[in-house]
């Protein structure tokens, strides 16, 4: 728990009080968590007719995040849960900046970019196209810190165990997917699904190891970007090709010649010797592929039929920023209208001064048009929400 927590509690509170607050639905069903301030365990098992029940909640005691059950349950507020009597549940999808290979929440605005990308990918992509997913029964959430959330509420869909929860997701990763078999089919523009990815992400992989063998600007973070890449292949598959930095470097030299990029293209991956299986699980791994074209998303959320999710319209306690729904054109990055969490979820007053000192170097955070980078032990005065963004982070204390 961040240092300074107390004053930011307060105003918590406050804006329960006052706000606008969602209601899920079929509320009577669902249980309730809160996680209080101040370090003190979780309160489970809640449970409420209506959020002006929860409101009340609220106002009489400031929490650090508030969540929701995914799950309806003929009983939410029993204490054991099997006495709740699951019923069905909704279908979530959590994408985290966080989980991406190269990609730190130290420069926050450039983790949220790379991730809104990701949550529209995984729409386009694969929800809509590939299971026949509609819009109308999708949510769309910012989380209100790292990332964003796609609730589906299909009826349909409610009844889903685990097991079939986890083949979505393991399709969305790519899991098995045949790499190989995939470039065969490189020129053929009928080409869907993952064969189309693969095929797509070839010349991205190929343009890549080239800028890493010609020491291009970009090369040294390409090269962290794959080898972690290549690390989540490897916990998830026990994949066993080489994985180390000076490997790839190796191959980005033997790709760094215009004819064996001809024949890499015609299917020859003989060519690559004994290179050619990091080949095909760098072109399985890279974000390009994996994550460019599929999204990220957190495994154990979507698969866990008693999850618990953040409620839209609360306050995320490690940000202070506001969990919120928007349309899903707002959620396609090149449209006329995206959503930006960094102007659109800050909650809390723009008006009040607060002088706070930054706690570590280089972590970059913006609030509308303004931009800062810190400076361990510099002193700076900004508004409510940043103030509190900064704290609760623990990237800076109240002075």
């Amino acid at each position: 728990m961040s240092q300074g927590w107390a004053r930011f509690a307060h105003r918590f509170g406050q804006y329960y009080r006052t706000s606008p607050l969602w209601s899920p639905p079929r509320v009577k069903s669902r249980e309730w968590m809160f996680i209080p301030f101040g370090g003190a365990p979780p309160l489970r098992h809640k449970s409420f007719s209506g959020v002006e029940q929860v409101r009340t909640f609220l106002s009489e005691r400031a929490m650090h995040s508030v969540f929701y059950s995914t799950a309806y349950w003929k009983r939410p507020f029993e204490m054991k849960m099997a006495d709740k009597l699951w019923q069905g549940a909704d279908l979530i999808f959590d994408l985290d900046g966080d989980h991406l290979p190269g990609v730190t929440d130290k420069d926050f605005p450039g983790m949220l970019e790379v991730i809104h990308e990701q949550a529209w990918s995984l729409w386009n992509d694969f929800l809509e196209p590939e299971f026949g997913f509609k819009e109308e029964h999708l949510q769309v959430t910012f989380s209100g810190h790292r990332g964003f959330h796609l609730h589906y509420r299909d009826p349909a869909l409610f009844h889903l165990d685990s097991e079939a929860r986890r083949e979505l997701v393991s399709h969305i990763r790519g899991e098995g997917v045949d790499v190989k078999g995939g470039l065969a089919r490189y020129h053929d523009d009928g080409a869907q699904g993952w064969t189309r990815r693969i095929r797509n992400g070839m010349d991205d992989m190929i343009q890549t190891l080239r800028g890493i063998s010609n020491k291009d600007p970009s090369s040294s973070e390409d090269l962290k970007r794959l080898e972690s890449g290549l690390q989540s292949l490897l916990d998830r598959e026990g994949s066993t090709s080489q994985r180390t930095a000076d490997s790839i470097r190796k191959l980005a030299d033997v790709v760094n010649h215009q004819d064996r990029v001809q024949r890499l293209k015609a299917g020859r991956f003989e060519l690559l010797g004994k290179y050619q299986s990091l080949f095909l699980n760098l072109l399985k791994s890279d974000t390009s592929v994996v994550l460019g074209s599929a999204g990220e998303t957190d495994e154990v959320v979507t698969i866990d039929v008693r999850r618990q999710i953040r409620w839209p319209t609360s306050l995320h306690g490690k940000s202070g920023m506001r969990v919120s729904e928007f349309p899903l054109s707002r959620l396609d990055p090149d449209g006329s209208n995206p959503y930006n969490p960094l102007y659109e979820a800050l909650a809390l007053g723009m008006d009040e001064s607060i002088e706070v000192e930054y706690t570590v170097d280089d972590a970059i955070a913006q609030f509308g048009d303004r931009r800062l980078e810190s400076k361990m032990g510099d002193r700076i005065s900004i508004h409510e929400t940043g103030a509190t963004f900064l704290v609760l982070k623990g990237w800076a204390k109240l002075v």
